[in-house]
């Protein structure tokens, strides 16, 4: 299974561009570390796995988290002949924070630039959680850069959050919290200290948002699978009224919870696989 390793010294013997006297963050555009490097991003260092030779596939994570959240899904997709990217937000795992809010608006655009930076041409994009999103927001404004997409256990209005969800789980101090800061610690060049402030933006953004009116998704005619769990952190009611609205889209509700790309790879892999090669049939062919 792929895992990111411990994080070793950052090699500044890859070039990259110099440094300048107020950066904080020690990091570089070129600067390897823990099997990825960085590349720069509208003038922010931003972390990002890259492997393979076959069409791009880039891997979008969720609040808290980093490329490693999908350890079990990036083998088997460079098995399966893919060119991986994962790419880190800012303020998120590997990647410094830039200061700026959290907002998911912005997190899609800056993964635009991403794409343009680092592609220049359309990709098929996986979404998780918060990743769904910004894969959404990617595809309404610009389709060119999106072939396909996965989107997993997100809701993109309120209406779709379930009663009783993982909110509570992510106050200060829950284990769950505790759990996430020492993975971000471990990592993160802005240091452990930073934590709190990543803690605070994110439930800041999460608390009012996403609200996407779904009356505005008619545009998007990406091929799209919009995939949860049965006990997941949006309700089934929601998927389905999001694939009604897409152009052209199809939803599928398996046995899990949230975590459903760890907690399940056998189910969830080939799904993926499968819908990032092509479409499921649509009607009976005997």
């Amino acid at each position: 299974m792929f895992a990111m390793p411990t994080r070793p010294a950052v090699d500044h013997t890859q070039p990259g561009a110099p440094s300048t006297a107020d950066d904080r963050h020690a990091v570089r555009p070129g600067d390897r570390v823990d099997g990825g490097c960085y590349v720069d991003v509208a003038g922010h260092p931003i972390w990002h796995f890259d492997s393979g030779d076959g069409s791009p596939v880039v891997l979008l994570h969720g609040a808290f988290a980093g490329a490693s959240s999908f350890g079990a899904q990036i083998p088997e997709l460079l098995k399966s002949g893919w060119r991986v990217l994962a790419p880190e937000r800012a303020g998120h795992a590997h990647s410094p924070d830039d200061g700026r809010p959290f907002h998911y608006s912005r997190m899609a655009d800056d993964t635009i630039a991403y794409l343009d930076v680092v592609l220049g041409s359309a990709s098929r994009l996986v979404g998780w959680s918060d990743g769904a999103v910004v894969a959404l927001l990617v595809a309404q404004r610009r389709p060119d850069l999106v072939d396909r997409m996965v989107l997993i256990g997100q809701y993109f209005n309120s209406d779709g959050k379930v009663a009783d969800g993982i909110t509570e789980s992510l106050l200060a101090g829950s284990e769950t919290i505790r759990f996430l800061s020492a993975e971000y610690d471990a990592v993160s060049p802005d240091g452990p200290e930073h934590f709190a402030e990543i803690h605070r933006k994110t439930l800041a953004m999460i608390g009012s948002e996403p609200e996407i009116e779904l009356a505005t998704l008619g545009e998007v005619t990406t091929p799209t699978l919009v995939v949860q769990g049965d006990r997941d952190e949006v309700t089934v009611a929601h998927t389905l009224a999001v694939v009604d609205a897409l152009d052209n889209a199809r939803a599928a509700v398996l046995p899990g919870t949230h975590l459903l790309p760890l907690e399940s790879p056998d189910v969830f892999n080939p799904l993926m696989l499968s819908f990032l090669a092509g479409d499921p049939p649509a009607e009976w062919d005997l």
